[in-house]
């Protein structure tokens, strides 16, 4: 029987066993630190990343000093995925949201097994497809939602990609990854703790109401689940 490659990156869970085989010898353990900057937006894209732990923000820093998060990719997906379809200069800052570990390789090998292997090819492009419209969803939420709905919906994101009700993240960081005044994610955070959705104490979050976070969190929550669902499983 032919069994599924073991990796606790779902992206490399899901290959064929002998695209798995192709890329393993060349996989590189290693950790992921929190607020390190993987690349810049306009570097040259020279190694991927498959996270097993931790989350990885795609954002987009203004001329004003607003920094304001695109995409965030985990255990399910590839960061530099792009870098196989000829997309070698990064469009995104990749910064660690949220500390981890992984596996990298380099971008030449990468490439040279996606040119071979063409359903390798294609989970990539679907996981490309999959980080647009992440970002697309992203940029409507912060167009039309409240920052409480949206707070929700990013703690729900955070939670699925951890694997963890408990997150440490500083008022700070979360008002950067929403592009909001820190004191906004004070009142919000505060307004969520006292419905007895989360606990919030010393830049650590933990989620204590799942389904009343659901209900706090906007559409786009549901809608980019969705997509990570359709994408994954193969269906159009």
């Amino acid at each position: 029987m032919v069994t599924s490659p073991s990796s606790p990156n779902r992206l490399l869970a899901s290959l064929l066993p002998a695209d798995f085989e192709l890329l393993q010898p060349h996989l590189k353990f290693v950790e992921l630190v929190h607020e390190s900057v993987l690349f810049e937006a306009g570097d040259q894209i020279d190694r991927v990343y498959f996270p097993h732990s931790g989350i990885i923000s795609l954002v987009v820093d203004l001329s004003n000093g607003q920094t304001i998060e695109a995409a965030m990719i985990g255990r399910d997906s590839v960061l530099g995925g792009s870098s196989a379809l000829d997309g070698l200069v990064a469009l995104n800052k990749a910064i660690i949201q949220l500390a981890g570990a992984g596996v990298t390789l380099d971008v030449a090998r990468f490439r040279e097994v996606a040119e071979k292997r063409p359903d390798f090819r294609t989970k990539l492009i679907r996981h490309e497809q999959m980080v647009f419209a992440q970002a697309q969803q992203s940029a409507a939420c912060n167009a039309s939602h409240t920052v409480e709905a949206r707070l929700s919906r990013w703690l729900l994101r955070s939670r699925d990609l951890s694997g963890s009700d408990s997150l440490p993240l500083t008022q700070e960081f979360l008002a950067q990854m929403l592009g909001v005044q820190r004191s906004s994610v004070s009142v919000v955070a505060h307004t969520l703790q006292q419905a007895g959705l989360i606990h919030y104490s010393r830049g650590h979050i933990k989620i204590i109401n799942l389904e009343g976070l659901q209900d706090a969190s906007c559409e786009c929550y549901g809608t980019v689940k969705g997509h990570y669902d359709r994408l994954l499983n193969g269906h159009t």
